[in-house]
């Protein structure tokens, strides 16, 4: 089987293993439809579940043959390193306590690596993995989707071209209303594990959504966090874990920030906002109008800019699928960064160096989103102290 990707180039299909995602989950549905939207992927092997009878319902289900729907990530990794037709990555989708463990099997087993974020639920952990892949030289990609979205991409290349000038400020939220009452308590699967440290880790909504906004903000400006005052709070009575964080940024360089994460925001779906102001201008965007970015040169009237229409750039049309006007967005974001593991494993496969351009959250971003984790619960233990980012946890 091969396919013909969008630039005219023919490739074989990378073999996919999956770790979680069995029937029923939110996130492995839409990490099987990323791999497939540029065809570049195909499903051979999955630990979906640690339930025998469901890993193997959930096999049938998604096509994978019965015999490599294993019981555990450990025998996945033992046996599909062992296959000379074994996989030549695995996406790893389990909730965040159950990052740690399959990536450093499938890292040690020579196997790379996409895994959801945060990294993990522990910066020790996500600094272990760090050691492992800058030993071994393993490809690690995390799925920080929203930077796949080409008015992201777009707007990073006009920060890095200076049209902002240098950056004084940085105002990111990520707001959303579904935890505002105790979905926990009502069979909610999603919920369940999200409020519960022994799975997501110490942060609650600053883990799940929080990182996505430091990891835009990092990818679009290239500020490097120094500093963070965080006040973490959980309004809904007997949650456990965050459910609403203000924290203020100091950057490397002088410019500042704000960021808000809730999960409990009356009228917010998923409202993921970023604006950035610098001596000669700013630019703003909003998730829910994702071809839409907002370019505002100081004393001229504000300018639209839509992905693939008059204005865009080559970083933005380069992940673009189809003709502007036509809505595309989050599931073609997480597509971007399964296309563009394709291109180095596809590299790496061939004993060649990844092509120049291909982009996409590394080991280190993970890392960093662990330690600006790390900052803000220790500065909202301190009653909200300006706390710096550690190297060690």
């Amino acid at each position: 089987m091969v396919s013909a990707s969008a630039n005219g180039g023919v490739h074989m299909p990378v073999r996919l293993g999956m770790v979680g995602g069995g029937q029923g989950a939110f996130i492995g549905a839409v990490h099987r439809i990323a791999s497939r939207i540029d065809d570049r992927f195909r499903l051979v092997a999955g630990a979906f579940s640690s339930d025998s009878a469901r890993a193997k319902a959930s096999a049938a289900e998604f096509g994978v043959e019965e015999e490599r729907a294993y019981s555990s990530y450990e025998e996945m990794a033992r046996a599909e390193s062992a296959r000379p037709d074994g996989i030549e990555a695995v996406s790893i989708v389990t909730p965040n306590h159950l990052h740690f463990g399959p990536a450093k099997a499938f890292l040690e087993a020579g196997i790379p690596v996409i895994c959801e974020k945060p990294l993990t639920a522990r910066l020790e952990d996500a600094l272990e993995l760090q050691a492992i892949v800058q030993a071994s030289g393993g490809l690690f990609v995390l799925t920080h989707n929203y930077t796949g979205y080409p008015m992201m991409r777009q707007a990073r290349e006009m920060v890095a071209a200076r049209e902002l000038g240098q950056i004084r400020v940085v105002q990111v939220e990520y707001a959303q209303d579904w935890l505002t009452e105790r979905a926990e308590d009502s069979g909610s699967r999603q919920a369940e594990w999200r409020v519960d440290p022994q799975k997501a880790g110490a942060a609650g909504a600053l883990g799940d959504i929080g990182t996505h906004a430091f990891n835009l903000v990092s990818f679009v400006t290239g500020l490097t966090l120094e500093s963070v005052a965080a006040d973490l709070t959980a309004f809904v009575p007997g949650r456990r874990l965050d459910d609403n964080d203000h924290v203020m940024l100091r950057f490397a360089g002088g410019a500042k920030g704000m960021l808000w994460a809730s999960q409990v925001a009356p009228g917010h779906e998923n409202g993921f906002s970023l604006r950035v102001y610098g001596e000669r201008g700013a630019l703003g965007w909003h998730q829910e109008q994702p071809n839409h970015l907002w370019f505002t040169p100081f004393g001229e009237p504000k300018r639209l800019l839509t992905r693939n229409g008059p204005g865009a750039r080559a970083s933005s049309t380069r992940v673009s699928r189809i003709p502007s006007g036509h809505p595309e967005g989050y599931l073609e974001g997480f597509a971007t960064i399964y296309r563009e593991a394709a291109d180095a494993i596809e590299a790496r496969r061939n004993g060649n160096s990844i092509p120049p351009g291909t982009l996409f959250p590394t080991i280190d971003d993970g890392v960093e989103a662990m330690r600006f984790i790390d900052a803000c619960l220790r500065s909202s233990a301190q009653d909200s102290r300006w706390t710096r980012l550690r190297s060690d946890p």
